[in-house]
Formats: C-alpha cells, sequence, structure tokens
C-alpha cells in the first residue's frame, strides 16, 4: 500500500484524479476506496469518464479541508469584495 498524501502533493494534483489517488488522499486501500465509491460512500463525487473513474481535485481539497488560496499567501476574504467595489467605481465614473 502506498502512503497518504501529502499537503504539497494534494496541492499539486491536475483539475481531476483517478479514484486511486484520491482514495490515498483520504489515506484509504484502493480496494477500501473502490467499494465506498460503488456504495456512494465516499465523502466526494465520483465522475465516470468512459471507464474511468476520476475525482474532481476542488472538491478533494474541500473534503480534506484543504485551501490552496491560503496555502499561496492570498486572502479569501477580501479579494472579490475589492475586485467588485474597483469595477463598481469604474462603471459609475
Amino acid at each position: 500500500m502506498s502512503s497518504a498524501l501529502t499537503r504539497a502533493e494534494l496541492l499539486a494534483l491536475p483539475a481531476t484524479v483517478d479514484l486511486e489517488t484520491a482514495g490515498r488522499a483520504f489515506g484509504l486501500k484502493r480496494s477500501t476506496t473502490y467499494a465506498l465509491a460503488k456504495r456512494g460512500e465516499l465523502p466526494v463525487r465520483t465522475l465516470r469518464l468512459g471507464r474511468a473513474l476520476r475525482v474532481v481535485t476542488a472538491e478533494l481539497h474541500e473534503a480534506l479541508g484543504v485551501r490552496p488560496q491560503e496555502e499561496a499567501g492570498l486572502r479569501t476574504d477580501v479579494g472579490a469584495s475589492a475586485g467588485a467595489l474597483e469595477l463598481s467605481s469604474s462603471v459609475q465614473a
């Protein structure tokens, strides 16, 4: 069995990952991961793409409490409202 993914490895994942990688992120064995997915009991949605099962990495991050923006030193509480303020000011001018 391979070890669970580190925080750095989680942040470096592509947009979607295979089911085995998602299971590793939770510290699960391959067989357990597939059994949970089959029963619909994984804490993330699975996507069937052809014969493959994939998991959206953003959902994986959310389920694990990993915040990529915070890791990059970005503040998520002000960014959107500050941008909206600038936009509304320029529209009125």
